[in-house]
């Protein structure tokens, strides 16, 4: 949704020397699309993941003397911000979710798909891996996770049978733990809906990278950050990110003023509004041309008022 995405941030990038912090940098598609629409405009990537930084670094090569990239989770955004030098921006961009590189490099231990050592982590120097949560975790443990995180009909069966497996012999493949979630789905159920594995695999990489609090303390942080008639836009790729992006631009939309009054109160009007009708999703074009896309969905907001 690149397209969308530079319409709905060109209006706040049209002053002097704009700024905008990109939360989850990735390869650099977007910072790359920004920098070529706004000659003047500086961007603060942000990026957990080594890798990114890196290929994004030579990626960004041309407008070098506009861009600084920051190895950091995105919740860090307001030091990052702060260190740089920039404390206020005119926009901000949350493409969150895992790479493509990373699902495709197998030795990421991200995908169902391959056979690979279970790892899943964005940041490959942090201690907890996918594979120290499966054969560590609690059966109560390991069943929270799938049930908030994958929204997984059947977690407590595939926690059991994960326990009484890693009991025999650890679990340390991607293949081994697809073939015992196949197992404890029931066989009626694994007949549609795409691999049985995909919501365990979503709720493991989840909670090895902290991503949902992340994005709980980071998009307030760039609300914060953000200058009056800044814009902001998420890019969410399952409904748990979503629904947590659309809770807390809610509350940032809302008239908070007691009920009653004959005047809204100042200081209880919305600071923000919203510039999408719930969550844009893409076109058949793109999810034809690139099927990852097709869980998409795109909300975006503009501070309205300043405090």
């Amino acid at each position: 949704m690149l397209d969308r995405v530079l319409e709905l941030l060109a209006p706040a990038l049209s002053g002097p020397e704009p700024v905008v912090v990109d939360a989850n940098l990735g390869l650099g598609g977007h910072a790359e699309a920004l920098l070529a629409a706004h000659p003047s405009l500086h961007l603060v990537g942000i990026d957990r993941d080594p890798t990114a930084i890196e290929r994004s670094t030579a990626r960004l090569a041309p407008y070098a003397d506009r861009v600084t990239l920051v190895r950091a989770v995105s919740d860090e955004l307001a030091d990052v911000l702060h260190d740089a030098g920039r404390p206020r921006v005119d926009a901000a961009l949350f493409d969150l979710g895992v790479s493509s590189p990373q699902l495709d490099e197998a030795e990421r231990g991200f995908a169902y798909s391959y056979d690979a050592p279970l790892d899943m982590r964005m940041d490959r120097e942090q201690e907890l891996t996918a594979e120290r949560v499966v054969n560590t975790y609690s059966a109560a443990d390991l069943t929270r996770i799938l049930r908030d995180y994958g929204e997984e009909r059947f977690a407590a069966r595939v926690a059991s049978l994960i326990v009484k497996e890693r009991a025999k012999d650890p679990i340390t493949s991607t293949k081994r733990l697809a073939d015992l979630v196949r197992a404890a789905i029931p066989a009626a159920t694994r007949r549609t809906g795409g691999n049985p594995a995909k919501r365990t695999f979503q709720a493991l990489r989840i909670e090895v990278n902290g991503e949902l609090s992340a994005l709980e303390r980071a998009l307030p942080a760039a609300l914060d950050a953000l200058t009056l008639g800044g814009r902001v836009v998420v890019l969410a790729y399952h409904s748990l990110e979503d629904r947590l992006t659309k809770q807390v631009l809610a509350a940032r939309t809302k008239d908070t003023s007691p009920l009653g009054l004959p005047v809204p109160l100042e200081a209880h009007q919305p600071r923000f509004r919203l510039l999408t009708r719930g969550a844009e999703l893409p076109d058949d074009e793109e999810v034809a041309r690139n099927p990852r896309a097709a869980s998409a969905r795109l909300r975006a907001a503009e501070r309205i008022r300043e405090g």
